[in-house]
């Protein structure tokens, strides 16, 4: 042989024993490991699908479950709000009856002082009116006593004039009957 062929043979003898003695056992399970790689990949892939679909479906579930109380919380807080606005609404309307209230009670109270002084004003005319007219009837009732006191006297000098008339009526009619006696006897 040829030392040519040692450097040919050698390795391909040498490829043989190794395709035969490694490769071919290697080869057979190579693909049962493969298979059992994909297998195993595979299924931890589905495990993990399956673990990330129930993840998927209990966060789902959680969200609807936090949705459904958020919705329940804000339809709470709604109400509530409602019911605050409208005891606020309610409180603002008391609160502008009351100072409209307040402001009529102030002019009622205005418009009574204003009588009132008014009114102690006319009293105070009437008052004096009515010392003006007491003190007026107090001077009639004197006026009329003395008018009487003068009526009376005055009656009395009537009389008296009328007695003195009717004397001097009997003195000239005394005198007369007596010039005429005298004047019969003459």
């Amino acid at each position: 042989m040829k030392k040519s062929y040692v450097y040919f043979v050698l390795p391909l003898l040498t490829l043989v024993v190794f395709f035969f003695a490694f490769y071919w056992n290697a080869h057979k399970e190579f693909e049962a490991r493969e298979q059992a790689v994909i297998k195993k990949a595979r299924d931890e892939k589905t495990a993990k699908l399956e673990k990330e679909a129930k993840d998927r479906e209990a966060a789902v579930k959680s969200a609807l479950d936090m949705q459904e109380k958020r919705r329940t919380e804000k339809k709470a807080r709604d109400e509530k709000e409602a019911r605050e606005k409208e005891e606020r609404e309610k409180a603002r309307q008391a609160r502008d009856k009351a100072g409209r209230d307040s402001e009529k009670l102030e002019q009622q109270a205005k418009r009574l002082q204003k009588e009132i002084e008014a009114e102690k004003k006319e009293l105070a005319e009437v008052q004096s009116e009515r010392k003006r007219t007491g003190e007026e009837h107090g001077f009639l009732k004197e006026y009329v006593k003395k008018a009487e006191q003068n009526a009376k006297s005055l009656m009395g000098v009537l009389e008296r004039i009328a007695a003195a008339d009717k004397a001097a009526e009997d003195a000239a009619k005394a005198a007369e009957a007596a010039a005429k006696a005298a004047a019969a006897k003459k």
